[in-house]
């Protein structure tokens, strides 16, 4: 099998893959780069094929970094098939519309600065639209379910539970007499709300997901005792606790959390403000698709309990309610998108907030070395936000057990039901994926990063140390990742 890697290949963000079939090329996932200004440019270049070429497009879940570009590609004239799960499919409508509606907003503000300097043409158009949103939405598919074989033109496809988000999965694709495994995002086994991954079969060739390739998170006891103490010292503290989340799973993992020390007496009773309308409505499909979820979620939501909402918890639905949550005196969890803190409301939050030596930012989740997030982490200060520089005084605190992402144990075990496959690095900083070459090397296992832009033979092609030609030594960026997404 030939693949074409076009995202999350020698980065995290982005992920797009391209298989060839003799009956056309099949896409799988088609994600939006976020991170820095040289990442989130990728967005804007052209596809390296025909978009009405495809054959069908196939998604492994409801990340906007596997989802962001669909619109994208069906504005640029893609009309058939997107595969996915059902639980995909609902959060993919919350999200995509979510993404068109923040651009169109941002490209207005920026259209209303312009104008009063005369550089209107200097404003980058919004990559899509709402109207593009709904005309993609029409394609999705959800006919992917766990464990069932479905056809896509010559292709076996077989989804299997990736423990990732609800709906996600790893793809098995058979063709051409080859098993090839995609894994799209890998779940923790101790993440905390999600069923952990099936154990996948042998195959021939396994794409594989690196993002915490190099490290073992702590422990899920060891986290929320370190969790704990953050909550404690942060509300001694008498400031605001700013906890920027992903809206899928993250959000939902801190509420739940939060809802059992509250209950069991372990934190204060202190108010919790959720600022994120994605991630009130992608709340939601948690009960619908509560199967998914680990059996005490499950059971509560059966038993009509509502395992995400503390008791103190007040949903924040408009961007003035929002603002005048810093009018609020006293300690406070402030839970807003988004996760990088790129964007969103967390934004406006930090902005009246990162100055204060009261204010804690307590980082769950992933952070790319070129996002806000990733440069407040690496010590920056002061940082650009909303149009002014703010300098750094909040207490930063990074937890990166409740990552979503597999960590190297993680994907050791998952590998060990896999056979002897050619492993293929992808969705991983190269410091990281370098690093997991020799770990893989001494499991009897041939590795090769994935190169970008480049099709390899999944079975035939090595490259030399298992690093693509053109890496310089020490890879392309040496900054290691940060966070837990």
């Amino acid at each position: 099998m030939q693949v074409e890697s076009l995202g999350a290949a020698l980065t995290v963000t982005g992920s797009a893959h391209l298989l060839s079939t003799r009956a056309g090329p099949v896409l799988i996932d088609c994600g939006l780069f976020q991170g820095g200004e040289e990442l989130e440019a990728r967005n804007r270049e052209p596809f390296p094929f025909a978009a009405p070429d495809l054959l069908a497009v196939l998604v492994t879940h409801a990340h906007l970094d596997h989802i962001g570009r669909l619109p994208l590609l069906v504005r640029r004239g893609y009309r058939g098939p997107i595969y996915c799960t059902p639980p995909t499919a609902a959060l993919a409508e919350a999200v995509l519309l979510d993404s068109a509606r923040l651009q169109v907003e941002g490209f207005r503000q920026d259209l209303r600065k312009a104008r009063r300097i005369g550089r209107e043409a200097d404003v980058l158009e919004p990559l899509y639209d709402e109207e593009d949103v709904h005309r993609t939405l029409a394609l999705l598919r959800p006919a992917l379910s766990y464990g069932e074989m479905m056809r896509v033109g010559p292709l076996r496809v077989t989804p299997q539970r990736a423990g990732h988000i609800l709906g996600s999965a790893y793809l098995v694709i058979e063709g051409e007499g080859q098993r090839l495994l995609l894994s799209g995002d890998l779940g923790n086994r101790e993440s905390g709300l999600q069923l952990v991954f099936t154990p996948p079969p042998p195959v021939d060739a396994v794409m594989l997901e690196t993002t915490y390739a190099n490290r073992t998170h702590r422990s899920r006891a060891a986290t929320l005792a370190e969790f704990r103490d953050i909550l404690h010292q942060s509300i001694r503290a008498g400031g605001k606790i700013l906890i920027p989340t992903f809206a899928i799973e993250r959000a939902q993992m801190i509420l739940y959390i939060l809802r059992d020390m509250m209950a069991a007496g372990e934190v204060p009773r202190i108010p919790v403000f959720l600022d994120s309308p994605l991630a009130t409505r992608a709340t939601a499909y948690y009960f619908e698709f509560g199967e998914e979820l680990i059996p005490p979620v499950r059971t509560a939501i059966q038993n009509g309990e509502d395992p995400f909402h503390p008791s103190t918890l007040h949903v924040v639905p408009t961007s003035a309610e929002s603002q005048r949550i810093n009018r609020y005196d006293g300690p406070a969890i402030i839970i807003a998108g988004n996760g990088m803190m790129n964007g969103g409301r967390i934004q406006h939050h930090l902005k009246h907030n990162l100055w204060k030596p009261s204010t804690s930012l307590v980082i769950v989740s992933y952070q790319s070395p070129g996002s806000l997030g990733g440069r407040i982490l690496a010590g920056q200060s002061p940082v650009r936000i909303l149009g002014e520089e703010v300098i750094v005084r909040a207490q930063v605190h990074t937890i990166g057990g409740f990552s979503a992402h597999a960590d190297q144990d993680d994907l050791l075990t998952f590998l060990a039901d896999t056979g002897n496959p050619r492993v293929w690095l992808i969705h991983g900083e190269v410091p990281v994926m370098e690093e997991f070459l020799p770990v893989l090397a001494q499991r009897g296992l041939t590795a090769n990063i994935m190169p970008d832009h480049q099709a390899v033979d999944l079975l035939t092609t090595t490259f030399p140390a298992g690093r693509p030609p053109g890496l310089p030594e020490g890879g392309e960026d040496a900054r290691a990742s940060a966070g837990g997404e």
